[in-house]
């Protein structure tokens, strides 16, 4: 684990000075593979701590905050098309730092924190008929900052913030009952803000904070058992940095990947995951701001990353991830 120390602060204040930089502003960073290329712009204000999922190959955005106020405004974008689209509000109370995820061609968003209270409710959306309809309440803790997944048929909810302590409980959700039935056998550390992806229908579990704390240790949930298996952790290589709150992640081409987040400071830095060597490789950085907060969606073939915050500025920017192609500063 890595403590975060009050003379960091000098890191946040230099991090906050070249704000504008791009993650490619080094001849070290200039040798990593990877390119990002600018896409439309969020339509909606600038958000960040929003929920979201993808269904078929279209992302969806919903709540956040924007810098005075907790939203319930709804968007989808069109990976193919490169365009946004205004859907049905959230129905449930304005809020942030929620969940999303998906099952079975509908996407979930829940929990959260409305600027008094965490919360546990719970909204369904179809996008078919743009409507959304409140589902049973997580029977857990009303909190913000969890993570959630949708894998098998089942969607999962855990970890998170409760307003007094951390969390590491898990909860799964059956669509067809719309039940909720606690499980057991995480023995990961409690945190905040971690970071999930999803890769050959086993799911990945980092990064987040607790106790003042960047954790460090990293986990793989089969679902089939509904186990969790402990991995490397994010700092087994002197050379990584991968640990971090706040952060991003999402899967391309048989690869796992975490992006920007919070390491005493905004980041835009970018780390892949190869689960046949259980091992980290630096990519390129995000080219806009370093941020945290942000969202991440991601179809078969293409990859997003945007919006989010860096201090009290809010984003609205989008770039496409390409894992393998040469940096081109001219995209």
């Amino acid at each position: 684990m890595k403590r975060i120390t009050d003379n960091l602060k000098i890191v946040s204040l230099i991090g906050t000075s070249l704000l504008f930089m791009t993650g490619c502003s080094s001849d070290e960073e200039d040798e990593d593979l990877g390119n990002w290329i600018n896409r439309s712009v969020f339509d909606g204000s600038p958000r960040s701590s929003i929920s979201g999922f993808t269904i078929d190959n279209f992302g969806y955005i919903g709540t956040g905050y924007d810098g005075d106020d907790y939203l319930v405004s709804t968007w989808s974008y069109d990976i193919d098309g490169d365009f946004w689209s205004q859907k049905a509000d959230f129905p449930g109370t304005p809020r942030n730092a929620a969940v999303g995820f998906e099952v079975n061609g509908k996407g979930y968003i829940g929990s959260g924190y409305d600027g008094v209270d965490e919360l546990n409710d719970f909204y369904s959306y179809d996008p078919t008929q743009n409507t959304w309809t409140e589902i049973t309440p997580c029977p857990a803790s009303p909190r913000r900052n969890a993570i959630a997944f949708g894998i098998n048929g089942f969607g999962y909810f855990g970890t998170g913030f409760d307003g007094e302590n951390d969390r590491k409980d898990f909860w799964r959700y059956d669509p067809a009952s719309d039940t909720w039935t606690e499980l057991m056998g995480f023995g990961g550390n409690k945190r905040r803000a971690a970071t999930t992806f999803i890769l050959d229908n086993k799911v990945y579990l980092g990064t987040g904070v607790s106790n003042g704390t960047y954790l460090d240790d990293f986990w793989v949930f089969d679902p089939s058992s509904e186990s969790w298996t402990k991995l490397l952790d994010l700092d087994d290589d002197d050379d990584y940095q991968i640990v971090r709150s706040n952060a991003v992640g999402f899967a391309l081409n048989g690869y796992g990947y975490i992006a920007c987040g919070e390491r005493s400071g905004p980041t835009n830095s970018v780390w892949e995951y190869d689960p046949a060597t259980d091992t980290w490789e630096a990519k390129t950085g995000f080219e806009g701001a370093t941020r945290q907060d942000a969202i991440a969606f991601a179809s078969t073939s293409k990859a997003f990353v945007g919006l989010g915050r860096t201090g009290s500025l809010y984003l609205d920017d989008l770039d496409e991830f390409f894992p393998f192609s040469e940096y081109d500063e001219e995209d």
